[in-house]
């Protein structure tokens, strides 16, 4: 008996804490506080909520943990800029993801490839054509006719996303290149039957050098190709 007391305190402090980090993000949000405002002291966040120090306590842990606050010498805590990648990170394991999220995933790194062609185009320079040519140099012939090759795929996708100038992109794009890896070696999409031949990463190169945004877009759908056919079927 004893036993069922002392879980059933627990679940109950646990949903209260949830609750209360619940509004305090409501609350903050409301206050329009922004990065580097302090917050309400524990106290006074204590009585607006009606709950005890000890649950706001755990309720800014939790935050603090989320990079939301931190805590700063004569402020107390702050707002903060929260590093959202790092967080994403400690999450985004294949392994631990269902199908669903792997998939949907999976077709997220497809849209960031095709919609991101303004961006590349806006700020690449002549030094990094020069870059993706030594890198589509060192590819073996007849790469339009390979699907997925890892080591190909990480350099020279990689290199796009730095072109971009989009700190976040690459960011993101790091955490999911395993995911994109795995799902296509997992067994999970569809077989091709025929692997169609699709523009290379050297012809992707000579539209980034005397094309234009929205031929990059068709060109980088196209060499995309094989994995929205293992997507949706062939037709």
């Amino acid at each position: 008996m004893e036993q069922i007391k002392q879980s059933l305190r627990s679940i109950d402090t646990s949903s209260l804490v949830d609750k209360v980090e619940a509004n305090l993000v409501a609350l903050l949000r409301d206050r329009k506080l922004r990065v580097g405002d302090a917050i309400p002291k524990e106290m006074e966040l204590a009585e607006l909520l009606g709950v005890s120090r000890t649950v706001v306590r755990e309720a800014l842990l939790r935050l603090r943990m989320l990079g939301l606050i931190e805590s700063k010498k004569k402020k107390g805590a702050v707002i903060t800029s929260p590093e959202i990648f790092g967080t994403l990170n400690k999450t985004l394991n294949p392994y631990l993801l269902n199908k669903e999220t792997l998939r949907d995933i999976f077709e997220i790194r497809l849209a960031l490839e095709i919609g991101m062609a303004d961006f590349i185009f806006h700020r690449i320079k002549p030094s990094d054509i020069e870059e993706l040519r030594a890198i589509v140099a060192k590819e073996p012939a007849a790469t339009e006719q390979h699907l997925f090759n890892t080591e190909h795929e990480v350099a020279f996708h990689g290199k796009l996303y730095q072109i971009s100038g989009n700190e976040s992109l690459k960011k993101f794009q790091n955490l999911l290149l395993p995911v994109f890896e795995y799902v296509h070696s997992s067994g999970q999409l569809r077989k091709v039957s025929t692997v169609r031949k699709f523009v290379s990463h050297k012809g992707l190169v000579d539209i980034l050098e005397n094309g234009s945004p929205e031929l990059f877009r068709n060109a980088m759908r196209n060499h995309l190709e094989n994995h929205f056919i293992r997507l949706f079927g062939e037709d």
